[in-house]
């Protein structure tokens, strides 16, 4: 049996969003900017997609989502944007963000730095999460904006980001939140949590690799990162991937319609998964339950090596991980484990399993199954776990 657990790092491709883009990658192929008919008829399936992404998070009519190559571009648009907009010009001077953002947002605020740019980094509580009060206390009118994910990639736990954004507006800072792990998971609407720019990428809503979008409130200013021709109003310059944003929008239609689905039968899968790893000893999950996306487990478990697991996993038909899909060729202990108080040894001991709503209660069954014989195996073989005192914590 194969069985996929990796779905924070990325999702297959909804069946239906797949059928809807074939067409437009041989059939109706023309570039949508050109006058004559082979552009012009995609411009149904284009209007249809966007209409879904605006329904998606209810954006207003005066609101921009702009279409981009993923949450990566999206992220680094807003950030050096802002940069342009608000501290190059010696309006402002800092951002603020979290130590356990993902590396779209930390390694261009690093490189930021590197210009002359402040940025302030908020530790995260035991939770892995920041608060309010943790936001307030580091806020200034010298901040241009406030950048915090919505949902962490590795923990799923969710963050408050209708407070946060509140917090950062009562100082004149603009919020942007990293929503990647969030859509298609639980509800994301972007008027109810009042934020000024919101980033997303289509292949973790089961929509294709690639494409996803840069959401702007009210069609704000922000100085473009891509200059060129006049595609999305002179926004974001590049001949636009038909067949991925057509395929986008009904990925993010058919999530949206599966949200109850997820926060039911999902969660319902993945807390079976997560109590069978706490019935075995010296094991921590991290973040309560309640608090996470419904999909995601980052389980620590005493005496084995995350990649060891991952080998044994691999070899059963099983794919999961240690964490960010965009730091797997790093070998160093799990940052988010270590950000959260984690002593060195179990952050390299995390697996992260992150469920989707194809996956089936066999699938589960068997996961269970080859995770429980990996562990006995690998502490068999494991002399630090031989001797090392015993103790069993979970539900941090």
């Amino acid at each position: 049996m194969k069985v996929y657990l990796d779905n924070n790092a990325t999702t297959m491709l909804d069946p239906e969003a797949f059928e809807l883009m074939l067409p437009f990658l041989q059939e109706n192929f023309g570039n949508p900017n050109s006058l004559h008919a082979y552009g012009s008829q995609t411009h149904p399936a284009l209007r249809t997609a966007m209409d879904q992404l605006y329904a998606g998070i209810n954006a207003k009519d005066n609101d921009d989502i702009i279409v981009t190559s993923c949450a990566t571009e999206s992220n680094n648009w807003v950030l050096k944007g802002i940069y342009f907009d608000k501290i190059f010009t010696g309006e402002k001077k800092r951002i603020v963000t979290t130590t356990v953002e993902h590396p779209a947002i930390g390694a261009t605020c690093t490189f930021l730095e590197s210009l002359g740019v402040e940025v302030t980094r908020i530790d995260v509580n035991e939770e892995g999460v920041i608060t309010p009060e943790d936001l307030r206390h580091v806020m200034g009118d010298d901040v241009a904006l406030v950048t915090v994910m919505w949902a962490n990639n590795e923990t799923g736990m969710i963050f408050p980001i209708k407070e946060l954004a509140k917090v950062s507006h009562e100082y004149g800072a603009l919020f942007h939140t990293d929503a990647v792990q969030a859509m298609g998971k639980i509800p994301v609407n972007a008027q109810d949590v009042d934020v000024d720019f919101l980033s997303f990428s289509a292949h973790k809503f089961h929509g294709p690799k690639g494409v996803g979008g840069l959401f702007i409130k009210d069609s704000m200013k922000l100085t473009s990162l891509l200059h060129g021709g006049e595609h999305m109003g002179g926004r974001r310059s590049g001949t636009l991937n038909v067949a991925g944003i057509v395929a986008m929008g009904k990925a993010l239609e058919n999530a949206n319609k599966f949200l109850n689905y997820e926060d039911a039968h999902v969660r319902r899968l993945r807390d079976k998964l997560e109590d069978a790893l706490l019935e075995l000893p010296e094991v921590t999950v991290i973040g309560k339950k309640e608090h996470r996306v419904p999909n995601t487990i980052l389980a620590s478990i005493k005496g084995v090596e995350g990649e060891a697991m991952l080998w044994d996993l691999n070899q059963a038909g099983i794919a999961a991980s240690t964490g960010s899909a965009c730091a797997s060729e790093d070998l160093e202990s799990n940052p988010i484990m270590e950000a959260i108080g984690a002593d060195s040894e179990l952050a390299h001991t995390a697996l992260r399993l992150s469920l989707s709503r194809f996956n089936t209660e066999e699938e589960i069954d068997y996961a269970i199954e080859k995770i429980k014989a990996a562990t006995k195996r690998l502490r068999s073989i494991s002399s630090s776990y031989a001797y090392a005192p015993k103790w069993h914590k979970s539900g941090l």
